[in-house]
Formats: structure tokens, sequence, C-alpha cells
């Protein structure tokens, strides 16, 4: 009996095949619009929740507000609600995430160089790692990817305006996002096999229980 207990536990180990990772783009073209943080999403059966500090985000038409649309963005966006500085919060309630990345747009009107932006993933609160990014010429609004990856998983990042433009000129601690991916991790899921395995396993121990009670009967039936 033990024997078929450790076979039915190998069969659990080997007939559950890892889901693939899902990945899912946030571009924010579905709104609402004007919606403020805090607020979630769900995309391709991730859901990620959005907050910040300082006077927060909100979706907007990016354009709209500020006059421009920033290379690689469309429509709907993630605009800041004042001129001074905000963190965006992004946090994976139901989720590991391995894969991540963001399109991101400093404030920067008539400057020589371009701000540093970056990204800071944790898992439950402890630092996993950071990335940063910079812009290309020209300088008005210039956008560049944020991204971060690790294949031990997190469950949100800080992103971040990080160092102002080295040349000075004409910029505000300010940036806008959009087009966020993520991809989850991988997770097991059961098969008939295994779930078959289960079941059986439940029955062997079920039969070693009866068997270690008629062999306690037996003995107390010998001893009286």
């Amino acid at each position: 009996m033990k024997s078929l207990a450790l076979v039915l536990l190998g069969l659990l180990a080997f007939s559950s095949p890892a889901r693939a990772g899902s990945t899912a783009l946030f571009d924010f073209n579905n709104g609402p619009q004007f919606t403020p943080t805090p607020f979630d999403l769900t995309e391709g059966g991730i859901t990620a929740h959005f907050s910040a500090t300082g006077q927060g985000f909100s979706v907007q038409n990016t354009a709209q507000v500020i006059g421009v649309l920033p290379n690689g963005f469309s429509g709907l966006g993630l605009v800041p609600n004042s001129v001074f500085p905000a963190d965006l919060l992004v946090s994976f309630p139901k989720e590991t995430v391995t894969d991540f990345s963001i399109m991101v747009a400093p404030q920067e009107l008539n400057t020589d160089s371009t701000a540093t932006l970056r990204v800071t993933a944790f898992r439950n609160g402890t630092l996993v790692g950071t990335s940063t990014s910079m812009g290309s010429e020209p300088f008005l609004w210039p956008s560049s990817t944020l991204s971060f990856s690790s294949a031990l998983g997190f469950d949100s990042v800080v992103i971040h305006y990080d160092k102002p433009p080295p040349t000075g000129g004409d910029f505000g601690p300010i940036f806008v996002a959009d087009n966020m991916i993520v991809t989850a991790s991988a997770v097991p899921e059961p098969t008939g096999l295994s779930l078959v395995a289960v079941a059986a396993l439940g029955a062997v121990w079920q039969r070693c229980r009866a068997a270690r009670a008629r062999a306690l009967l037996r003995r107390r039936t010998l001893a009286s």
C-alpha cells in the first residue's frame, strides 16, 4: 500500500504541467476617461490596481491635455493631475509578475538633455530590483520604455521621476504613461490524471486508517 501511495505521488508530480504565463496590454483606451487613481483594470485575465502619491493621475486623452502625443502613445493614457511630482504605483493583487514594461514621457518643452525615469519592483514589500530609461531627441515630451524582468517574480512596481535633465531648461518633474505590458508567471494546471491521483490517494489514506483501526481493535480484544 505504501508503494502504491508513492506511485500516485509520482503521478501528481508529473501530471500537472505549468500553464504558459499570460501577457496583457493595458492601453487605457477603454477608459473610462477622467477616472482618477486609485482604480482597478483587468486585461487578459490580469488585474492591476493603480494608485499614486501626490495629486495622482487620471485616465485622459493625452494629446488634448499636454498638446502633443508622445511617440508610441495612443488615445487615452495616464496623465498627472497636477504640475507637482507624483509616483505611479501599480500592484497585482492576484498575480505574480515576471515581466513588466510601460511607456513614459517626461514634461520637456525646451531642453538639451532629458530626464531619467525609474521603475522599482517589489514582492510582498521587499525590493526585487530596479531599472531606468531616458527618452531621445527631440526633447519634447520624449518617450521611452521602462521595463523590468525577474524570474523570481514581483507583485508591485513604482514608476518614479528620478532625475531632471542634467542641462536644465524648460521642463517639469512630471510624466505621462501609456501602453503597460505585463506577463504573469506560469501556474500549475491540474489534469485529469492528477485529479484521479488525488482521489486515489484519498482512498489509500482511508484504507490505511481503517486497517489501523481493525488492528487496534484486535489488540484490545486479545488483551481482554
